[in-house]
């Protein structure tokens, strides 16, 4: 991983950011596919879609 990865994973944390979110935007990074459908939700899906882009933009809206 680089050091991007880190240290936003580390921001989001810090600001209270949705689990969810933060798991879709690792995963969605590092270009996991997506959860089976039973296990995904509104928050993982923003969060892989922001990840795949490598969008830091968005987490604000999932605190």
């Amino acid at each position: 991983m680089d050091q991007a990865y880190y240290d936003f994973t580390v921001k989001m944390e810090e600001a209270g950011v949705n689990p969810e979110y933060i798991t879709g935007w690792q995963g969605g990074y590092i270009c996991n596919p997506i959860r089976e459908e039973q296990r995904v939700n509104e928050a993982y899906e923003a969060g892989h879609e922001d990840g795949a882009a490598q969008n830091m933009d968005n987490f604000a809206n999932w605190k």
